[in-house]
């Protein structure tokens, strides 16, 4: 899988090990942490870990109708629709989003604004350069740059994000989202491609992949265009925005948990339905992030994020999800490990001996599902030594 990502309350996107860059390392969790956001980017960032090869290994393994519907659910929809993969990116940058609310405030109580300001910069330009090197940097010359990717993108949402909670009110960032959220549904329906024609959301027919086929440079995913490209990155923005909405209202509005956690329900379950309602005349599809595709994730997001506020704020229900905790405070960590350290292979030599072929054709299931699990235990003993890592 080459998308999906990241976040923070106070953003922990940290670079992996073997990568020399500045790190600033946190020997103790911050006590006034939202904990059910650690853990719902936790459970986000879980299925990076490899879930996509376990759906891979099950849909081998088995022609049965559940093992057929896990395995679609854990692969991307070919372009329009929606899988539970697909929500994957978009919740992280949503989580980004409502992290940033918490960081920057504290950030502001320190700094100032121009302090404030300078440590944006600074972070965005650092996730930017990570994300070139997770795709080779320049080490096969400047064609072959990956110059906008998941990463990157991550960077570039997180600054506007930033920005807008330091120059907008509330009322700004609702304008800007809906600026975004039409002003794109306006290109792509309004603007003629050339010898196409407007309207068409086809892959390589609208505006967006030919944008990118004219003015992205460098290597791109899908041959003549990028999935991460240059003008869906303005949606992924409104995503961005969406989350910082919501993290100022659940940060500065007073009100019982569960009071709050039925609201991010009621309102997810709206933004929902309007994205499906808007899918017949503007598509829901990942690879352009459109804004119907905006309103379907956010609807998801928000309700996934009610969810683990409910359980985990309210409830504190904990135990059970440690395994998310661990991982939701370490993030870009991991995403970063699996780019640059072969877990399949280690699994592999692990779980591929006599034990897992005693089970047969589910022998690859098992070792995808190790590769899972040793990026378990990477983010387990990260967070027992109480080593948090961020940009």
């Amino acid at each position: 899988m080459h998308h999906t990502p990241m976040a923070e309350n106070e953003p922990p996107a940290a670079p992996a090990p073997a990568i020399a860059s500045p790190v600033d390392p946190v020997t103790t969790p911050p006590s006034n942490r939202l904990v059910s956001l650690d853990i719902l980017r936790g459970f986000d960032m879980f299925w990076i870990l490899g879930m996509e090869a376990v759906g891979e290994a099950i849909a081998k393994a088995s022609d049965s109708p559940a093992a057929h519907f896990i395995a679609t659910q854990l692969e991307h929809a070919e372009w329009a629709g929606f899988r539970f993969l697909d929500l994957i990116f978009p919740l992280f940058v949503f989580i980004s989003g409502v992290s940033l609310v918490y960081s920057t405030d504290k950030s502001l109580a320190t700094l100032g604004r121009k302090g404030t300001l300078v440590k944006l910069v600074k972070r965005a330009l650092l996730l930017y350069i990570l994300g070139l090197l997770c795709y080779g940097g320049f080490s096969k010359g400047l064609d072959m740059v990956r110059w906008m990717g998941v990463l990157q993108r991550l960077a570039i949402c997180g600054l506007a994000g930033g920005l807008a909670l330091l120059f907008l009110k509330e009322r700004g960032r609702i304008n800007l989202l809906f600026t975004l959220l039409l002003g794109y549904w306006a290109l792509l329906a309004l603007v003629p491609v050339p010898g196409i024609g407007a309207g068409d959301f086809a892959e390589g027919r609208n505006l967006t992949n030919w944008f990118d086929a004219h003015y992205l440079p460098g290597f791109k995913w899908d041959g003549p265009h990028d999935p991460e490209g240059l003008l869906s990155t303005l949606p992924a923005i409104a995503t961005a925005i969406l989350g910082v909405l919501t993290g100022g209202w659940l940060k500065h509005r007073p009100a019982p948990v569960f009071q709050k956690a039925a609201v991010l329900a009621v309102a997810g379950a709206v933004l929902a339905g309007v994205g499906w309602a808007w899918h017949p005349y503007f598509p829901v599809i990942k690879k352009l992030w459109t804004s119907s595709y905006v309103l379907v994730a956010g609807g998801y997001s928000l309700m996934l994020l009610a969810f683990f506020l409910a359980i985990v704020d309210g409830w504190k229900v904990r135990r059970g999800l440690a395994p998310f905790l661990w991982i939701g405070m370490n993030p870009i960590t991991l995403f970063l490990s699996h780019h640059f350290f072969n877990y399949s292979k280690v699994a592999k030599s692990i779980f591929g001996g006599p034990l897992a072929n005693a089970f047969g054709a589910w022998n690859n299931v098992i070792i995808a599902a190790g590769s899972v699990l040793l990026g378990i235990a990477l983010a387990w003993f990260l967070y027992s030594r109480k080593i948090f890592l961020k940009v």
